[in-house]
């Protein structure tokens, strides 16, 4: 099998059924048949190794995990029903009560009321390092703490952290490195090349690409992923077959989608840099983003998000969202269609405000997922509304 990143996306596939068919079938299948009770017993010892329940395995959640562990030089993986059951069930599958974990402080909303409102009931605590406090990670680990963690770039302000960095301090201080590689995509960007143990997904987002099926995925080392499997296995965050083989077929366009989307995201970001009605603008490949060299360092492009700030606080950020004619208001991102969402009223209303500020997201903070739309349309959308 070639090594090329396109090539794996198309070429990885289960082995053909006695039909022989050219695309791979959805195996919408509970279960699966054995053929005696010597064979159902070598099965269920694991000293077979084959589909047992799809609770636990499925020929199209394989095929998708396969592809995700060669996109980013992992060596296994297991596939969730969304992106939190992955997050979560990898905490969930890792950590013992009393453990700690390192994080930045700024992850993903859902993560967060999981680091604050849910670990602690089993005395998982986490300690938050700032995206510019790198430098104070090391004086956070404690003799307890299991895991490092961050994503980048970050959601909702589109911050990079360094992963080089990260790996080090993981690898000296004997703690596991997760990092959520959900706005990079493994097109972009693979965590593990730079010391990670374990690279999230989630795959609702620029894999799916078009906005129709939840699905999460976690690959890494495999030991790890063991460990991941039996607490999933469990549990039951499984992802259903019918979403894997949607996925699987959505990764065989990722790269072409996705370059689309950073060049449409790029001239994007650029347009809002001149625009008077905006304060500022974040895109990890304009020069004038804060972390442009690392971004340039680990990134093949900048994704497909762009943060800016309206002028006019939140007032300013409802007007423009109502403003809006062509782009779609939604909380999703990564999709086909242009998205925009303005964080200080929607998805992160409920934080105090100092909370919002210390993770970037200012009153007139705007997050724009770029689309496959002509950029010129996109641009003219957003113009017309910032006028108005």
């Amino acid at each position: 099998m070639s090594k090329h990143f396109e090539t794996q996306a198309i070429r990885i596939q289960t082995e053909h059924s006695q039909f022989s068919e050219h695309s791979t079938p959805i195996y919408l299948t509970s279960s699966f048949v054995f053929d005696d009770a010597e064979d159902m017993r070598a099965s269920f010892a694991e000293e077979k190794q084959r589909n047992l329940y799809s609770r636990f395995s499925n020929p199209n959640t394989t095929e998708f995990v396969d592809k995700i562990v060669a996109m980013e030089g992992a060596e296994a993986g297991y596939a969730f029903a969304t992106g939190m059951a992955a997050v979560f069930s990898t905490f969930g599958a890792l950590l013992n009560a009393g453990d700690h974990i390192v994080s930045c402080r700024s992850v993903f909303g859902s993560t967060h009321s999981l680091f604050t409102k849910y670990l602690p009931k089993w005395n998982i605590k986490t300690s938050y390092f700032k995206i510019t406090e790198a430098e104070k990670i090391e004086s956070l680990i404690q003799p307890n703490t299991k895991i490092l963690y961050a994503e980048t770039p970050t959601n909702p302000a589109v911050d990079i952290l360094d992963l080089e960095l990260l790996g080090s301090i993981a690898k000296k201080h004997n703690i596991l490195l997760v990092i959520d590689n959900c706005f990079a995509t493994p097109y972009l960007q693979n965590p593990i090349k730079f010391g990670a143990d374990l690279v999230i997904h989630s795959a609702t987002k620029l894999i799916d690409g078009q906005g129709r099926v939840l699905g999460g995925v976690t690959v890494g080392k495999e030991e790890l992923i063991r460990e991941i499997y039996l607490f999933s296995r469990n549990t039951g965050p499984a992802m259903s077959p019918f979403n894997a083989w949607v996925l699987s077929k959505s990764l065989e366009t990722l790269s072409i989608r996705v370059e689309k989307h950073c060049e449409n995201a790029l001239k994007v970001a650029q347009f809002l840099e001149e625009h008077p009605k905006v304060n500022l603008v974040k895109y990890p490949f304009l020069t004038s983003h804060p972390q442009y060299e690392i971004a340039k360092k680990q990134m093949r492009l900048g994704g497909n998000i762009v943060a800016f700030e309206v002028k006019g606080g939140i007032e300013a950020g409802r007007k423009f969202l109502n403003s809006i004619k062509l782009c779609s208001l939604s909380a999703n991102l990564g999709d086909t269609r242009t998205i925009v969402t303005h964080p200080a009223s929607t998805t992160h209303s409920k934080l105090k405000e100092e909370d919002r500020l210390e993770v970037g997201i200012t009153d007139g903070l705007v997050r724009c997922s770029v689309g496959l739309e002509n950029v010129e349309d996109v641009i003219n959308d957003l113009n017309q509304a910032l006028n108005n």
